[in-house]
Formats: structure tokens, sequence, C-alpha cells
């Protein structure tokens, strides 16, 4: 008879927890138990900012507890609203685990058409280009189209597996108020009601990420400030009956009769496809009796501070459709077929600060997404860039609140003072590159009735192209400050060429995704995979020709770097490290002991599948160290000697222990 003897070790659990990875370590106190309620973080508003931002912090180690977000909807959005994923966006989802059902079942956009008037006055309008959607390297060049609503249930489904609450519904945000003299531990005050029940809550922080109508930045005084255009322009989901050739690709159409934007969407539950219209409606537009504008809630609008997009319908959104796509017919494929409409002028607005202090200058209140920033749906920016607003807010966050940082509990942390610097910059920019699309989108292009050019083809598709690193996410570059290192003497730069839309590394820009193989297994990996969305900084070593030798910079270097990495908390600072093409094959008894110590996993081959010395600038012969922060951006660049440099970045940013 056979025996069978089974062993488990206590700290099994470990091993099948459904966590991601393992909470940050936490240096400061938990908060104590008390009557009133008291929370870390609370987060007004569970779109996709706010969401992004609870899960990320639910994550990193916040419990229910310490955190807190409530929302006015009582379930995910059900219809309209943004619909577009762009590369960047999906590549920091890839890091959250989050990707695939949204790259399997979204609808994925690999090339624009441009359709304009034609000299054949039969044809009306005809294609004139088709370039590719992403003309900038990432690891998915090309957008994905799935309804917001989705998205928002994919984060808090995943939410779910670290929170018992999730997210509190049907509670609005009645007040918010600094109010140091009750609490100076938590002196942020707001008064939400539950269901027709009233209570107040503190926190040490609070973040607004309840959109363009945010009641946190009313109460704390913050304005949207820009302007808006006299364009008007309906927006329409449906799916669609067409004879018009590029219906499943984008399209900018510029027809004699109007604009159109063709953005295809995903397949639902009927197994037919989903198209959006964007289309620009005339100044004179005749109201229906029978029909009013709905808003994204289903609501009819009450406003009339506009009143040419109060007239807008249902049915002159279809008529100028029809005018604009001729001479092909387009129409809804049967009744029932219209998911979703709005009416929309377009206008960017941005606020003058993202944040709030208290009289210590402690940052207390943020906003983040559409309560920051305001512009039209067509360059597909909002839910990203509200999106990256709380990927970018939620590490400084925690390391704060968790000791993590330089700074004493209590005093001004100026790492959350990069949250303003960084994301207020990406704003402006995004509104400045938002008018000039959207200004020449709405322009006609041919001969205007004087006879002068008004738009050309050619001039709508250099601000197109140009404006590509920045719509996809991956040309985005943070300015320089306490984060963001860039000072470096030429002589001194281990990298050479300014292609950084290519790769070349540079302190401010995401790491682009390389792909490698692993040298303890042979496993053929995507770079970025070794910097998931841990709350983790990496120290990126790419050795360089001499590391066989025992007495070489590549040797001293990986040695001095795994001291370094030992005088911060642990498991918050991690090494990957990349070996060029080296003069004979070799064992782990060939290379310092440290560099199995601390990259056993994490240690590739730099030229067996890309050429990764060349895409990031890096000589072989020489090598480099970048810093790569939680959010995946390049901190700052050194010599492979120069350990003392990173020491200096990295004693900035983390509590030496």
């Amino acid at each position: 008879m056979p025996v069978f003897t089974e062993y488990s070790a206590a700290s099994r659990e470990l091993r099948v927890l459904p966590s991601f990875a393992p909470p940050l370590p936490r240096l400061t106190s938990r908060i104590a138990a008390g009557n009133e309620e008291k929370f870390e973080v609370v987060i007004v508003g569970a779109g996709p900012a706010g969401l992004m931002l609870e899960l990320l912090l639910a994550r990193y180690g916040l419990d229910d507890d310490s955190l807190l977000c409530v929302d006015a909807k009582p379930t995910t959005l059900k219809s309209g609203q943004a619909d577009g994923l762009q590369p960047r966006t999906l590549e920091t989802l890839k890091s959250l685990g989050l990707a695939d059902e949204i790259l399997c079942e979204g609808c994925q956009m690999w090339q624009v058409a441009f359709w304009n008037p034609s000299d054949d006055k039969d044809k009306i309008i005809e294609r004139t280009s088709i370039v590719p959607d992403v003309a900038v390297p990432a690891r998915y060049p090309h957008e994905v189209t799935i309804h917001q609503g989705r998205i928002e249930r994919i984060l808090e489904t995943d939410l779910l597996r670290y929170s018992k609450r999730g997210v509190q519904r049907n509670t609005n945000l009645l007040d918010v108020k600094i109010d140091e003299v009750g609490d100076t531990e938590f002196p942020v005050v707001a008064e939400v009601e539950t269901n027709g029940q009233k209570r107040t809550v503190r926190s040490k922080y609070l973040v607004g990420a309840d959109g363009a109508h945010s009641v946190v930045s009313r109460c704390m005084g913050l304005k949207l400030e820009g302007e808006s255009s006299d364009h008007i322009w309906g927006v329409v989901d449906l799916v669609v009956d067409t004879d018009f050739p590029d219906i499943r690709r984008r399209c900018a159409i510029h027809s004699p009769s109007g604009s159109v934007m063709i953005i295809p969407r995903e397949r639902i539950a009927t197994g037919e496809y989903l198209t959006r219209l964007y289309v620009q409606v005339p100044g004179d537009v005749k109201p229906d009796s029978d029909q009013q504008p709905i808003d994204g809630t289903g609501v009819a609008s009450v406003s009339d501070a506009r009143s040419r997009r109060g007239q807008v319908t249902e049915k002159t959104i279809f008529e100028n459709a029809a005018a604009a796509f001729k001479p092909y017919y387009i129409r809804p494929k049967k009744d029932g077929a219209v998911d979703w409409w709005a009416a929309y002028q377009i206008g960017q607005r941005v606020t003058n600060s993202f944040s709030v202090k208290d009289s210590a200058k402690v940052n207390r209140v943020f906003i983040a997404g559409d309560a920051c920033h305001t512009h039209s749906p067509k360059a597909g920016q909002g839910m990203n860039v509200s999106m990256m607003d709380s990927y970018n807010l939620a590490w400084k966050l925690i390391y704060s609140i968790n000791g993590l940082t330089p700074y004493s509990e209590g005093q001004p942390d100026g790492i959350l003072d990069t949250y303003h610097t960084e994301r207020h910059t990406i704003a402006q920019e995004l509104i400045e590159f938002d008018r000039a699309f959207s200004s020449m989108f709405s322009g006609k292009i041919g001969a205007s009735k004087d006879g002068a050019g008004s738009l050309t083809h050619g001039e709508f598709l250099e601000v197109f192209s140009k404006g590509n690193g920045f719509t996809s996410g991956c040309g985005i570059e943070y300015p320089e400050n306490m984060i963001v290192n860039r000072t470096l003497k030429e002589d001194n730069n281990p990298i050479h060429g300014t292609d950084y839309l290519s790769g070349v590394l540079r302190p401010g820009r995401r790491l682009l995704n390389v792909r490698i193989i692993r040298h303890a297994d042979g496993y053929r990996r995507d770079l970025q995979d070794d910097f998931p969305s841990t709350g983790r900084f990496r120290i990126l070593c790419l050795t360089s020709s001499d590391l066989l030798n025992p007495r070489g910079i590549s040797a001293q270097t990986l040695k001095q770097l795994s001291q370094l990495i030992g005088r911060f908390p642990q498991s918050l600072v991690e090494q990957v490290a990349i070996h060029p093409r080296l003069p004979k094959d070799f064992m782990w008894n060939d290379v310092p002991s440290e560099l199995k110590l601390r990259s056993e996993m994490s240690f590739y081959s730099g030229y067996e599948m890309d050429d990764v010395y060349g895409i990031y600038g890096v000589k072989p012969e020489k090598g480099a160290v970048a810093v790569i922060r939680p959010d995946g951006y390049v901190g700052v660049v050194a010599e492979l000697a120069d350990v003392g440099r990173v020491a200096t970045f990295l004693e900035k940013c983390i509590r030496t222990i």
C-alpha cells in the first residue's frame, strides 16, 4: 500500500494569493480606529480616472479602512462617453495585467483613411490617402476602441480582488474643505450623502476625479479656464447600414457639405459592430418639436449657454451625415440601432492648479481627469489622459503615505509637488494640440468662395502626423524636475542620438519596449513585462562588453548597485540587466555574483532579438545605467561607472534605511 506524505510551509498562502504583487513596504503607522470616519485617501468619482487611482492604491496596499471611493452613479457607465485607448494606455494596462480582454475584444484601429472633395463631380468625395493610425514605435502600434463602461467594469472587477467594499455608489459629494484646526493629521473634511443619508468623513488626502463639473474643484476654488469655438458637432453610436467602403477604418472626411470622423467600434452581443460618427453641424439648425438633445446620462439637457448646440437633434445629425457621405448612403441599420447620441461644442480648458495645499504647504486636495482639463473628443485623448493623471499620482501618494519618501510626515513632500508640475504641462500641451487639430478638422479642404485656398489635405495630414507622438501617448515628455534629471554634461552623457520617439533613452520619457532573450532559460520576452505597475523603482543596467572581466567597469558597477539597492526598504528597488554581444558563451560563475543575486530572472541578451543598445542609444563598449520610475518613465541616466549619480537621484525619491 503506497504511503503519501505531504508537507505545507507556513508561508504557503503567499503562493496562492490573488494579489498582482506584494504591497509596498510601509514605514509609517496606520490610522487608529475611532468613532469618526477617517481615511488616508478619499476619491470622488469612479470614472476611468477614479477607478484607476483606487485600483492602484489598493494594489499598493491601502485597505478599506484607509481608502474610500464614492460615486454618484448607481453603476458603471452604460452608454456614450469615451471609447478609445491609445498605445501608451494599452502598455500601462498590460503592465497591470488588464489588457487581454481589451486587446481581444475591442476594435483595433491600424489605419486612418482620408476622404476629401473630388474634382470629379460625380464622385463628390474620394479617398486621398490611407496612413498608419500609429506612426511611432510602440508595443501596440494601434488604437483600440471599446466602450468606457466596459473599461470601468474591467477596472472595478479587478479592484474587488483587493477591496471588499469597492466603490461606494449612489453617493454624492456635497461639500469639501480643509479644516486643520479640527484635525491636523486628517484635515480634509468631506460631506457626503448616500441614499439620502448625510455623513462627514475626514482624510489626509482627497482626489477629485468627478468630471468637468467637479464639485471638488468648485469647493476648492479651482476653475477651468479657456475658450470654446463656434463649431458644433453631433456624436452618435449606432449599428450602421452603408455602402461607404471605409466604414471599418478610422476616417477623416472633409466633404463640400461638412466634416465627419468615423470611429469603428467593437462587436456587441447581437454579433453586430458599432460605429461612432462625429458629425459637424452647420450654423443654422432648426429644432425638432418632438426631440430634445440628451447628455451622456440620458437626461434632457437644460443648459441654454449655447443655443445652437441645444437645437441639435438625432435627426439633424443624420441629415448632415448623409450630406457629407454623398454619393454614398448611410443610415441606422434598423429601428433601435442608435445606442446613444449627444451634441457638443468644441472647447479647450485647463485649471491653473491640479492641487490645493494646507497652511503648512502640504498638498491635501488633488484633481484628476476632466476636472483638470476638457477638450474635443476627436483626438481620442480624454479617457487616456485622465487615467494617466491617476497613474502619475498614485505612486507618489502611496510613497508619501507609507513614509517611503525622504520627507517627514506632515511636512511638505516634494514628490507630491511633481504631480502638478508634470501633468499640468501635459494638459497644456493637449489643449494646444487639440485647438489646432479641431480647428483644422472643422475647416473645409479646397478653395473657398473667394478663390483662396482654405485648407489643403497636406496641411491637415501634417498636423495629424506631427501630433501622432502626442496622441499615442508615446511622445509624452515630462519637464525637468526633482524626479526627472536631464542635467548632464555632454562629455558624461552615455546616450547618443536624439530620436527619442524611436527609443533613445531620455529622462522624462517612457521606456520603449524591446524584445529580449533571458539568459537563465532562453525565454523570449518583452522588456516592459519586467516593469509591471507594482510601485517599484527599477535600475536598468546596460552592461558593457567588459562584463566578463572581473576587474572591469561592469563588474564594479554591479557590485556598487547591489550595495545601493540594499540601502532602501526591502523590495522597493529592483534591478534589470542587459548584456551586449560578448566574445564567448558564459555561465553564472563567469559574471559577478551580484548579477545573479539581483537579476537572476531579469538578465537578458541585448542583441539576439532587438538591437537594444542601438535602440536605446547606448554604445556596447561603454554601457549605461538608467533609473525607471514606478510609472515606467526614465528618471535619470548615467555612465556605467557613475553609480553616485544614480544614488543621488534615488535618495531624492526614496527614504534610506
